[in-house]
This record gives structure tokens, sequence and C-alpha cells, in this order.
């Protein structure tokens, strides 16, 4: 991983000769002067391109392999961007168990303005096959799912959706391009909230989508620049400081996180933990073992019957009580009130996390 962690820190092809200086600066200049009328510059309007921004987006293509990286202002911002490539009466199959906020942009904006989307559980190959339309246009989902802690496998949905000529867009928030590469596994379009761990300290809210071939950049660049949900500068650098220790802070995520497990498997008030290497026979350990470098840092469970998860949470006194992850402190939710509470418990989109 030698060459991986050094592109962590050295990264990005920065070029800023003026200085000398190690890191690219922050560029506040929201627009770029013209030589003269006519003339065909690199920089013009901040929408359009900014020297940091452009620096943390060389990075990201870097350490996915990718063609092209683009850094939207929310995890969300990318992820509007991505199913913005598709028109009415297109239509895609995606992750029956996926993150409360991409469930709501599915059903309360794009459903309504004529695409189409067939949820299933994306573990499932023969449910996904036969959810294939003569209108498919790709396959969405996540890599391993929130809160379930679900493993599905790029390279096989990847080999079934480009076998109907439709493309892959994967969510590797979870994993990050340090414990999987999806685009070297057959996937098309990879994105991450960068809220999380790529920016790895509370402090900025951002979007990434990695592209595997310039086409696809060329289209996912006129949306960026028409949407105009881009990355500040000083988001940009922040995102761009927090990918520099993304290695070192996963590796004691992930230990952080066995410890818990442990823990949690041995306490008599818990009923369930949910983590891909849990179960050593089941399907999320065989797809993790194979295809990613390990299962991350996050977790979940269910206390027994009849406890209450709300005293639960309300009760604990270092873990923190709110929304999101992959930052230095540890959080703790109750995802059907919280960051998945959009999701009916019943009918609809199939929803399976009990809170007690």
């Amino acid at each position: 991983m030698t060459k991986f962690n050094t592109l962590l820190v050295r990264g990005g092809k920065p070029d800023d000769n003026h200085t000398g200086a190690v890191n690219v600066p922050i560029y506040n200049s929201s627009t770029y002067r013209y030589p003269k009328l006519g003339s065909d510059v690199r920089w013009d309007y901040e929408r359009s391109g900014n020297p940091t921004r452009d620096n943390v987006e060389n990075v990201c293509a870097e350490l996915e392999n990718g063609d092209r990286g683009f850094a939207f202002s929310s995890g969300m911002a990318a992820i509007h961007a991505a199913l913005s490539l598709f028109k009415p009466g297109d239509h895609l199959v995606i992750g029956d168990n996926i993150y409360g906020g991409t469930f709501r942009l599915v059903n309360d904006f794009l459903k309504p303005r004529g695409i189409k989307f067939t949820a299933v559980d994306t573990q499932d190959l023969q449910a996904v096959e036969a959810a294939f339309t003569p209108a498919t246009k790709a396959v969405y989902f996540e890599t391993v799912t929130n809160p379930l802690l679900k493993v599905s496998s790029v390279k096989q949905i990847s080999r079934l959706a480009h076998q109907h000529n439709a493309m892959v867009i994967v969510d590797n928030t979870f994993l990050t391009p340090y414990l999987q590469k999806p685009l070297n596994l057959g996937a098309d379009l990879v994105l991450h909230s960068a809220t999380k761990y790529l920016g790895g300290h509370s402090d900025i809210m951002a979007g990434i989508i990695v592209t595997k071939n310039k086409a696809l950049s060329d289209r996912v660049y006129k949306l960026q620049n028409s949407i105009g949900a881009v990355l500040a500068p000083q988001e940009a650098n922040l995102l761009r400081r927090g990918i520099q220790t993304l290695n070192l802070r996963m590796d004691r995520h992930i230990s952080n996180a066995k410890k818990i497990i442990k823990y949690l498997e041995r306490n008599d008030k818990v009923g369930r933990v949910y983590y891909p290497t849990v179960d050593k026979n089941s399907t999320d350990y065989a797809i993790i073992k194979d295809e990613a470098r390990g299962a991350g840092g996050v977790l979940s469970f269910e206390l027994k019957d009849g406890l209450d998860a709300a005293k639960f949470v309300n009760s604990l006194q270092l873990i923190i009580l709110a929304v999101s992850l992959g930052a230095a402190e540890s959080l703790v939710e109750v995802p059907a009130f919280m960051s998945h509470f959009e999701i009916p418990k019943q009918g609809g989109w199939k929803w399976e996390l009990r809170t007690s």
C-alpha cells in the first residue's frame, strides 16, 4: 500500500510554482482575468473550476484509479448529480437498503419527474437480473449498506449490468478507496459523502464523484457546472488535509470497531450485532474478503426485545448522539428516528431495523 499511502499526501499534482508552497494555496477568487478576448484560459469562473478544488479532485481520481474527480458541496449534491445523468423514462435498479437522504431524493424528487426505479436486494443477483427492463440504464447501490452493513459484490453486479448495457454507480462512502476501489472491480462511477471518512473531522460537508472514462467525465462535468453545487475553496482545502491521514484513521477505526464488537457480543442486553466480518459463513464476509481490504469503522446492533433504545442512547456518557460517521469522535444514532426516518417501516421500501 506504499503507493496509495504516498498518494494520500503527495497526490493531485500541485502546480503553484510562484512560492514553492508544498500545499496548494486556497484560491478565493471567484473570477479570473482573460489575457485578451478569445484567450483559451484554464480558469475563468469558480463554479467552472478552481485550483484548490481541482487539486483535491485530482487526488480523489488518483486514489480511485479513475479518469477524473468532481468535488461537490455535499454528499447529496454528488448523488443528485450522478442521478441527473438520467432522463424521464429511464429505469434504474437500486438497492433496497440505502441512505435516507437518497431515499428521499429518489421518491420525492426523481420519481415524480419520470425516472423509474426498482428496489431490490443487491446481494441477490437473481433479483437484480429480474429487475432489468429494456429501459434500464443503471444499477445504483451502496457497497456496504447503511445501517445494516450488508455487502454487495461490485464485480458480480458490474458483470451483470454490463451484459444489459447498463451503467454501475456505487456509493462507497463506508469503505473509501483505502479499503476498496470499485472502478477496478467494474463499476463506472463511484461516489462518496466526503463529509465522512475522507474529510474525517466533522468540520466540512463535501461530496465526491470519480468517473471511469472520459466520456462519462465530460457528462458529469457538464452537470456539475450547470447545477453549480461545487465545493468551496476553503472546504476543498480541509478535504485535502483530511485525506492525507485517511489510512491512519481507517486502520484505527477498524481496530476500535472490532473491540466494541467483542464487547457487544458478550453483553447479555444485545440481541444482534451487524458487521460484515462477524459471521465468517455469511455472504457479507465472503464478498469483503474477495473485494475489499476491510469492512470499515461502522457497526450496528439491536438491543434485546423489551429494552428501550431511546433510554440507551440518551444514557451514554462518552459516545455522542448525532448523525454522521467517519470522524475522530465516536457517534451513535437510532436510524429509524434520525438519518433514515423518511423510510417507511412497512411497505414501499424494504426496512428491517428494529429499535428495541
